[in-house]
């Protein structure tokens, strides 16, 4: 391949890019990747979960908070870009915010697809990275749009009869879902356990469905996985420093419990041997480098 490498991630709100692949990001930063965050909402209506930032003053211009808390974290991670797509957060099903005309949920899709076709022409990424069409274990209304437009946006980027307006027409190669797999879940649990610690992960986390048996690609994450704690601790009104669910263990064990980031290939424009959870790819370019 002649172009440079080049990687876009597509997130729903401020702090997803810290709690869902931030590592491998900030793996592929290391190895010279061109790395494109696109943010599609501003994380207005999300609660303040750290009670130190729960004041007036912070409730008061919580939509600039956000964003602080996004650039820093994106620093953390290595994105050399971020991307907002300008959307406010949809809140949940039945809520003020979910009724809001200007939210991602109620946001016109064909214009939300042209927003993110433009990012993507901009950014050439030959992978992109968003979410998966099973969200049944937290269907937040934003996430299910994320990926409801970033499928039509893969495919309208190469189209030069799509959006002609929006920049020459650039093909992405791959594209990938990102996983919180029940592995990592289970090995975390039973790391609390063991030390004798109470466990964050109670039975709900494994009531969810298990996406699991889908997972083609397992990223080593080895030497990067403090990034993620880190970009999480820069997003200060959204994650408590003495959350038992992110920081309960100390780092040196966390690190070598699951030192992976896990992955559902959902399409391949180029040819790749057959990938599953028992033989994972193990690079997000496979079948695209030099």
């Amino acid at each position: 391949m002649s172009e440079p490498l080049s990687l876009l991630t597509v997130h729903a709100h401020p702090d997803d890019e810290a709690s869902k692949g931030a590592s491998t990001v900030a793996k592929y930063k290391a190895e010279g990747v061109r790395t494109t965050l696109v943010c599609c909402t501003g994380g207005e209506a999300g609660d303040i979960l750290n009670p130190a930032m729960d004041t007036p003053e912070v409730r008061a211009r919580i939509d600039d908070v956000r964003r602080d808390e996004l650039a820093l974290a994106a620093r953390i991670i290595g994105y050399d870009r971020v991307a907002l797509l300008g959307y406010r957060d949809s809140g949940m099903p039945d809520t003020p915010a979910n009724e809001d005309p200007r939210c991602f949920a109620r946001a016109d899709l064909d214009e939300a697809v042209a927003r993110l076709v433009e990012v993507i022409r901009a950014e050439r990424p030959q992978v992109i990275v968003t979410y998966a069409d099973d969200q049944e274990g937290y269907p937040h209304p934003d996430h299910l749009r994320v990926h409801d437009i970033s499928l039509p946006a893969f495919e309208q980027a190469g189209d030069p009869d799509a959006h002609p307006d929006l920049g020459e027409p650039w093909q992405p190669l791959k594209l990938y879902y990102v996983v919180w797999s029940r592995a990592r879940m289970l090995a975390t649990h039973a790391k609390f356990t063991e030390l004798g610690l109470e466990s964050p992960f109670t039975e709900h986390w494994f009531e969810r469905p298990s996406q699991d048996h889908r997972i083609t690609t397992q990223v080593p994450t080895d030497g990067f996985q403090d990034v993620r704690l880190e970009a999480l601790l820069a997003h200060a009104t959204q994650v408590d420093p003495a959350s038992p669910f992110w920081f309960g263990l100390p780092r040196e064990v966390s690190r070598e419990i699951h030192p992976f980031d896990d992955y559902i290939l959902a399409r391949s424009l180029v040819d790749l041997p057959p990938h599953d959870a028992e033989h994972p790819e193990t690079d997000l370019f496979e079948g695209l480098r030099p």
